[in-house]
């Protein structure tokens, strides 16, 4: 079992622009095919932060949205926040706040030995690295500059320093996968 950090990011390091908006990534198409597919056979559950949860309502679930669809994941999914956010009837979403290492545990009893997905963001990857509980960086990068807007990993994390483990191509995108810390070093 390993919690893994999984995304798409701009060759200069952004998760979304300055206005937190994906047209730049949405462009490459919804991320669906079989590297996508592999990856969240093997998830358990899923960790997101209140502003990825929101962009998905709001592009996704709603019905004025963008590109409306329903709820995507069959997981247990934990969603980080300091505020009352909607739930979908339905979805198994669990609203939390507060320490990253006691809910990770509840995530990982979930998972019953599959993988803790960290969809976003990057705050919230972070706070699961800072208690030693991220085991893997698998960023999708896609071959455009943003300049700014929401940082992919809001932290210094340089010692012990990540570990390229896998190099791929993807579509468009090259897929590389760091074991973060520890994980994955002999």
């Amino acid at each position: 079992m390993k919690t893994q950090y999984y995304t798409a990011t701009s060759i200069d390091g952004f998760i979304a622009d300055p206005d937190n908006s994906l047209d730049w990534l949405l462009r490459f198409g919804d991320g669906s095919g079989d590297t996508y597919s592999a990856f969240i056979a093997k998830v358990g559950a899923i960790a997101m932060g209140s502003t990825t949860y929101r962009w998905i309502l709001d592009h996704h679930i709603y019905p004025d949205a963008d590109h409306p669809r329903p709820w995507d994941y069959t997981q247990p999914t934990w969603v980080f926040s300091t505020q009352e956010l909607p739930a979908l009837p339905g979805a198994d979403i669990r609203f939390v706040r507060g320490d990253v290492a006691r809910v990770h545990a509840e995530m990982t009893e979930a998972a019953a030995g599959r993988n803790i997905w960290v969809v976003g963001g990057g705050e919230l990857a972070g706070q699961f690295h800072d208690h030693g509980l991220l085991d893997e960086l698998i960023l999708g990068y896609t071959p455009v500059a943003l300049g700014g807007g929401a940082p992919l990993l809001p932290r210094r994390i340089s010692e012990p320093p990540m570990e390229l483990v896998d190099v791929r191509r993807d579509g468009p995108f090259a897929l590389l996968t760091y074991a973060v810390g520890s994980a994955g070093r002999s």
